[in-house]
């Protein structure tokens, strides 16, 4: 069986994890949370850098949530999350590296100046992140104007990495009224069964969240 090493309030975890929910996949989840110090031990040891997720299959392991979402197409291919035609295929890889580094990246700037305190606060960082937020949001708007998923074929790799970048950003920096077209596609994403159930699994650790989770979502 599949054995995939996370946290449930991870974003990260949460794109590993809606893959392996898309594709109907048993696996053994082990959670990295303190309360469970043997699976950091494990963790640790199969991936000396230690960090989540990792999935491990027989005798390979697996890190970087992209690559973890290519690897299960091999293991189950259908439904597939990269499309089988090339140029498809690219604009996903495009999308998912969008979500990473110019969503969840920049998003998670703002979150580590709450982490660093009032002590370590950094108002140029904040406001280089928010306005990355700005243009990125902007775009995403723009190109999401046809409704549906990340792109015309369906649900994707690319929606594994929205999903989670989505859910934190508009949390830590909201999604502006104006943009009704990232907003609607981000309530899709959160109604998707499987993104639901990973929104599920992290409820219990809301109270990690820095600055307080919104009571909302």
């Amino acid at each position: 069986m599949l054995i995939y090493y996370g946290h449930p309030f991870s974003s990260y975890s949460w794109k590993g994890q809606i893959a392996l929910y898309e594709k109907g996949l048993d696996f053994e989840y082990r959670n990295v949370d303190p309360e469970f110090p043997e699976h950091g031990e494990q963790l640790h040891a199969l991936w000396p850098v230690g960090k989540f997720p990792l999935l491990v299959d027989g005798d390979r392991t697996w890190f970087e949530t992209s690559i973890i979402v290519e690897y299960l197409d091999r293991v189950q291919p259908e439904p597939r999350l990269i499309p089988g035609d090339p140029d498809a295929a690219l604009r996903v890889r495009q999308l998912d590296r969008v979500f990473d580094l110019h969503v969840m990246a920049v998003m998670q700037e703002i979150v580590n100046d709450r982490i660093r305190g009032p002590e370590g606060h950094a108002p140029m960082i904040i406001e280089k992140a928010k306005a990355g937020l700005d243009t990125i949001y902007a775009w995403l708007d723009k190109e999401l104007a046809g409704g549906g998923w990340a792109i015309p074929a369906g649900f994707t790799l690319a929606d594994c990495a929205a999903a989670p970048s989505l859910f934190y950003a508009d949390w830590v920096y909201e999604i502006p009224a104006k943009h009704e077209n990232l907003r609607a596609y981000r309530a899709r994403l959160l109604a998707r069964p499987s993104v639901a159930r990973a929104i599920d699994g992290g409820r219990p650790y809301r109270h990690y969240f820095p600055g307080g989770a919104p009571d909302r979502d």
